[in-house]
C-alpha cells in the first residue's frame, strides 16, 4: 500500500497507474490518481469516469510489466 506522500506525487505528476485487483488483466483499473482517504483511492479512467478502489490493492505504474501475487 502506498503512503500519502507517494499518492500525492503520483497525483501531481499525473502518472498513469495500474491497480491490480486479481489474476485477470481485464479487472485491472488503469488511470490517474484524483484523491484518496484512509481506505480508498479515487482513479480517473481514460474514458473520464471515476472509480473508487480500496488502497489495499497493488498500485504500480501502468508502463511497467504487470505483477500479481496471491499475497
Amino acid at each position: 500500500m502506498l503512503n500519502d506522500e507517494q499518492l500525492d506525487k503520483l497525483r501531481v505528476d499525473g502518472t498513469k497507474i495500474r491497480i491490480v485487483r486479481d489474476a485477470l488483466v481485464q479487472n485491472d483499473v488503469v488511470g490517474i490518481v484524483v484523491a484518496w482517504d484512509e481506505e480508498y483511492v479515487l482513479i480517473r479512467r481514460p474514458n473520464r469516469r471515476v472509480i473508487k478502489v480500496k488502497r489495499q490493492y497493488a498500485i504500480q505504474p501502468a508502463g511497467e510489466e504487470r505483477q500479481w501475487s496471491l499475497e
